[in-house]
């Protein structure tokens, strides 16, 4: 086993030395003298995720995990060639673009898995046996509470209409948004605000005319507001906002009471995983008590969408809530013709980027 993963270790230094493809943090959990190694290829970041694994591992002296920070579209590139290739690779692949994890499915990537803990997930939540929704985070908006003003919090997508629809609005340049291109979670926040609301194409245009900014992952948005670099951030993902926001007064946060999106980051063992049984000792162990009380101290798990009221605009009413589902509708946001269309109307809204 050791021989095979020192392959694919290989393998990797060779797609980041070619520049293709590469991972962005590496890190090892467990003792070095574990018989078992599992690797677990992930979008989550393991600042946040750490904790989360330490517990697993605490009843499991024999195993180790290696883990391994990945940018969505780069996993999901090197994910799909795993498969292709018919190699071992990761054990445990864990993705917030949820779409593209549909098509591994979709691609005879995955291997199937019953047990008590995935039998009480919700449909919604799962698909075929072969993929699981393990967390639960809302998609929100990010705002500078020492330089945004309480009259313009942006509390709906109307509101942050509003804002920018003044020649002299002060929020021109300074409204953040994902880049589409370089985020698989922003395109699939941003397909699904298409699909969900008439308003996208007025925020769009919007964005465009008045020179709004786009930036590839979260942490570059709400630092961006932190520092006052932007002034509102748009579609980021909660848990991380929510993180900040513990450690950092200068971040506020809403959800959304037009509509808030909600993803649930979706977990996959691929097919040829060297791994297998660790793998689903690993996502028994997310489905199961313990460890949803883990993933939510990691917030990972919002506790923003537990009740109707909060602090802040923090709660939203459970009506408002529109969760991304797993299913094969998701597909759609892959199609090659919809995806080009999509990323040409995008590419016009944002044209310097």
């Amino acid at each position: 086993m050791r021989r095979v993963r020192s392959l694919i270790l290989c393998g990797m230094a060779l797609f980041a030395a070619t520049g293709a493809i590469a991972q962005e943090v590496v890190e090892r959990l467990g003792p070095e003298t574990a018989d078992q190694t599992l690797v677990i290829r992930s979008t989550t970041d393991i600042a946040v995720f750490r904790p989360v694994v330490a517990l697993f591992l605490e009843a499991r002296p024999d195993l180790r995990v290696h883990y391994e920070q990945w940018g969505s579209n780069d996993l999901h590139r090197l994910s799909r060639a795993d498969c292709r290739a018919r190699r071992p690779g990761a054990d445990v692949v864990i993705s917030s673009g949820v779409h593209q994890m549909v098509q591994l499915v979709n691609e005879a990537c995955a291997a199937a898995y019953v047990s008590r803990e995935t039998e009480r997930l919700p449909a919604a939540l799962k698909w075929r046996d072969e993929l699981w929704g393990i967390t639960r985070e809302p998609a929100v908006i990010v705002y500078n509470r020492e330089l945004v003003p309480d009259a313009d919090i942006p509390r709906t997508r109307f509101d942050l209409l509003d804002l920018l629809r003044p020649a002299d609005s002060a929020y021109a340049g300074r409204v953040a948004t994902y880049d589409i291109e370089q985020s698989g979670l922003g395109y699939l926040f941003a397909f699904s605000d298409a699909r969900e609301a008439t308003t996208f194409g007025a925020l769009q245009e919007s964005f465009g005319r008045t020179g709004a900014v786009s930036t590839c992952c979260s942490a570059d948005l709400i630092k961006g507001v932190a520092e006052g670099r932007y002034l509102i951030a748009y579609n980021v993902l909660g848990s991380y906002a929510q993180s900040v926001q513990r450690q950092d007064d200068r971040v506020g946060m809403i959800l959304p009471s037009d509509y808030t999106l909600v993803l649930s980051r979706a977990l996959m063992v691929p097919r040829h995983a060297e791994n297998g049984e660790g793998a689903t000792e690993f996502l028994d162990f997310l489905l199961s008590g313990a460890g949803r009380r883990a993933l939510r101290d990691a917030l990972l798990i919002s506790p923003v969408l537990d009740r109707e009221e909060g602090g802040e605009g923090e709660g939203v009413s459970p009506t408002v809530l529109r969760p991304i589902g797993l299913s094969p509708s998701l597909l759609v946001a892959l199609d090659k013709h919809t995806r080009e269309t999509f990323m040409r109307r995008w590419r016009a809204t944002f044209p310097g980027e």
